[in-house]
C-alpha cells in the first residue's frame, strides 16, 4: 500500500542530499585532536554506522511501497555518509577503524531475526543512544573537527527518528492500544538497557566530554517519551521539513 507521507520523506533526504552536495566535506586537511578514550568510542560508532542496509532494504520492498523503499535506500545512503566522515576525522586524527565490534554484531543479529517492525524497533534503539552521543560529541569535543562532524550527523540522526517513527506507528495500528502501550513500553525499557550498555562502554569518552554515565542514560530515556507516544498512536510524529533552496 503506498502512502504519499513517504513522497514528502524522499523529497526531504533528496533536497538533504543536493544540500550535502553543495555544503562539502569539512576540511579535513586541517586535522584532528583526538584523546585516546575519544578516538576508541569513535571507531565503536563509526563500525555500526557502516554497513550495506541489504536486510533492510530487502524487508522495505516485501512491504509494498516502492516510496517507502525508496526513502529506506536514501535513508541507508546518510548512515553510510556518517560512516565514510568518521573514517575520515579518524584518519585526520591519525588513527585507524576497527574491523568490527561485538555491540554492533549483537544490534545486527538480533535486526535480522524477525520481519520489518522488529528491525526498525530494533534500529530505533540505536538511532536514539546515537542522539545523545553525537549531541556529547559535539558539544564537549574541544576540537573543531570533530564537532563539526558530530554535528552534521546529529542533524542527520534528528531527521531519521520521526521517519521511524511514521513507519512503526503505522506499523503497530493493527494492534489494540493496550498491546501498542505495552510494545513501546518493552522498548523504552530495552532502550535504557542500551544506553546503558554504551554508557559502561564509552564511559571514558562520555567523561571527557563532560557527560556523566547516569546522566546519558537519564537524558536517553527522556527524549524517548514521544517517541513511545507517537509510535503508540498517542502523539504526533513530525512531518519532514519542507525542502528550501540553497544551504
Amino acid at each position: 500500500m503506498i502512502k504519499s507521507e513517504y513522497g514528502a520523506w524522499v523529497s526531504e533526504f533528496e533536497a538533504e542530499r543536493e544540500r550535502r552536495a553543495v555544503l562539502g566535506d569539512p576540511d579535513w586537511d586541517k586535522g584532528a585532536r583526538l584523546p585516546a578514550e575519544i578516538v576508541r568510542s569513535i571507531q565503536k560508532f563509526q563500525v555500526g554506522e557502516d554497513g550495506d542496509g541489504s536486510a533492510l532494504c530487502g524487508k522495505a520492498d516485501l512491504a509494498g511501497d516502492p516510496v517507502y523503499s525508496e526513502a529506506v535506500r536514501l535513508f541507508i545512503a546518510e548512515e553510510q555518509n556518517h560512516a565514510r566522515m568518521l573514517k575520515l576525522l579518524l584518519a585526520a586524527g591519525g588513527a585507524d577503524t576497527l574491523d568490527g565490534h561485538w555491540s554492533d554484531a549483537a544490534f545486527v543479529r538480533i535486526r535480522r531475526l524477525l520481519g520489518l517492525r522488529v528491525e526498525l524497533l530494533v534500529l530505533m534503539i540505536a538511532e536514539v543512544v546515537a542522539l545523545g552521543y553525537y549531541q556529547a560529541l559535539r558539544d564537549g569535543a574541544d576540537d573543531p573537527l570533530t564537532a563539526e562532524v558530530a554535528g552534521r550527523i546529529l542533524a542527520d540522526e534528528e531527521r531519521h527518528v520521526p521517519f521511524h517513527c511514521l513507519r512503526l506507528r503505522e506499523g503497530l495500528s493493527g494492534l489494540p492500544r493496550p498491546a501498542r502501550r505495552a510494545v513501546t513500553a518493552g522498548w523504552r525499557g530495552l532502550l535504557a538497557g542500551a544506553a546503558g550498555l554504551v554508557a559502561v562502554d564509552h564511559g571514558p569518552a562520555l567523561r571527557t566530554l563532560g557527560v556523566g554515565r547516569g546522566a546519558f542514560v537519564a537524558q536517553t530515556l527522556r527524549s524517548s517519551a514521544w517517541m513511545a507516544r507517537a509510535m503508540s498512536g498517542g502523539g504526533p510524529v513530525p512531518a519532514p521539513a519542507r525542502p528550501v533552496a540553497g544551504v
